[in-house]
């Protein structure tokens, strides 16, 4: 404003000057025409700056007179402007960034309980889809009364166990609710269905275990009132001596029982380790050994074992694993059965070692449970030749330590084939065994 000022003052003392000079007439025509200069050279000015708006994220036209003073300022503001949105937008990027880092889900709501917003871990926790959900009530998203009774409260001081889903689908989650911003509230979701699994697992442990004992020591304890409360002359010798063959039959099963535990909690709580080249020859013929012990004649065994195939691993692992199988398979089979032995290179490099029997066969629904700690088909027959029901638990936990698979296929009356197969990368030929290796094979 000031340029313009002094601008005017200019030519109307130049016209002044000239007026008094040549005539009034000549220096009104010289100020007129200064004006008309002045409004022709600020409209082309304003045409750039119309120009200039169009385009406002570029420096403004240079030389644009008395404008200068007011677009100046005006473009380092919004020049600040934008370098600030930018930082701001680059601080919510990161936000959003770390929101779906976030093991737990967040989800945002309006003040009706409509979905803003939810990371990907809340999208998998409760089905969601932000493109197709965004605005629905999470009312009619998690369609359960527990959640509705929650929602509705006024505060929460507690969160929310929520199970979703059905059967092996079944989903736990907890739920926690808090208000926000204006009215918005912030849902967080924890997946804790493992930790709910391990809880029950080990209650189911606990109880398995204290069930387990309790028939032994109730006979051992039975057992020793009685020799203790009776005079030594009141029990025959051989009523004696049988009690006392029954009481070491439940000790050894008990210890039996302890000694399959122990091993099943070293092979859960030990690293897996690649192990060394191991024959699995002897390995097997020793368990056939004592697994035709325990048969005493009762069944014939079909054996064809390959001399020549070895697997990295555990030694004394992979001996629990193959006596297990065909321990259960004498135990399972009735008397005359049959029960055939293989350890053979599948065409496709892996290895297989395989258990099948005529005996009594598991129904199809019950198959998925073999693996269970203490689950038993038959509990009288298993308890009545030795078993603790820790075996094919401690047989699935080798095979998975050796990346190896176990399947199990059977029909009730007709019989089971148990397979071990072990991958590819863990077979070997035998010569890769180190002899140290071979003898403590046989010797096991």
């Amino acid at each position: 404003m000031s340029k313009t000022i002094v601008s005017i003052a200019l030519w109307a003392l130049g016209g002044w000057l000239l007026g008094a000079w040549l005539g009034a007439a000549t220096g009104w025509a010289v100020f007129a025409l200064g004006l008309l200069i002045m409004v022709l050279v600020s409209g082309l000015q304003l045409s750039r700056i119309a120009r200039w708006v169009h385009h406002i994220d570029e420096p403004p036209p240079p030389s644009i007179g008395p404008w200068d003073e007011i677009l100046a300022p005006i473009y380092r503001k919004l020049k600040q402007n934008r370098l600030d949105l930018k930082e701001r937008n680059r601080n919510f990027q990161r936000a959003l960034l770390a929101a779906e880092a976030l093991p737990d889900g967040a989800l945002t709501l309006a003040p009706d309980k409509s979905l803003l917003w939810c990371n990907q871990t809340a999208a998998s926790h409760l089905g969601l889809d932000l493109s197709r959900d965004r605005g629905h009530s999470i009312l009619n998203i998690i369609r359960t009364p527990e959640f509705a009774r929650y929602a509705h409260q006024d505060h929460w001081d507690k969160p929310l166990t929520l199970h979703l889903g059905r059967g092996l689908h079944m989903r736990t989650l907890l739920l926690h609710m808090t208000p926000y911003a204006v009215g918005q509230f912030l849902m967080v979701t924890r997946d804790i269905t493992q930790i709910e699994r391990l809880e029950s697992t080990r209650k189911d442990f606990v109880a398995n275990v204290s069930h387990e004992m309790r028939t032994p020591l109730t006979v051992l304890s039975g057992f020793i009132e009685t020799l203790l409360d009776l005079p030594d002359d009141a029990i025959p010798l051989d009523q004696r001596r049988r009690y006392l063959h029954l009481m070491e039959q439940q000790a050894h099963n008990m210890q039996a029982l302890v000694s399959d535990l122990l091993t099943l909690s070293a092979l859960e709580s030990s690293p897996n380790g690649q192990g060394e080249p191991v024959v699995l020859a002897p390995l097997i013929r020793t368990a056939l050994t004592q697994a035709q012990a325990i048969s005493k004649d009762r069944h014939l065994f079909d054996v064809q074992i390959s001399d020549t195939l070895a697997i990295i691993g555990q030694a004394s692992e992979l001996a629990s694993a193959i006596s297990n199988l065909l321990t259960n398979a004498v135990r399972y089979t009735p008397a005359g059965g049959t029960i055939r032995v293989r350890w053979a290179l599948l065409p496709d490099g892996q290895a297989s070692y395989q258990v099948a029997d005529t005996g009594i066969g598991i129904d199809y629904a019950l198959i998925p449970r073999l693996t269970e700690r203490f689950f038993r088909v038959d509990r009288g027959r298993s308890r009545a030749s030795g078993g603790t029901g820790l075996g094919l638990a401690i047989t699935k936990h080798v095979a998975l330590r050796h990346q190896a698979s176990l399947d199990i296929d059977s029909t009730p009356g007709e019989g089971s084939t148990f397979t071990i197969r072990f991958p590819a990368s863990r077979v070997c030929d035998a010569s890769a065994a180190p002899p140290q290796s071979k003898q403590a094979a046989q010797a096991l």
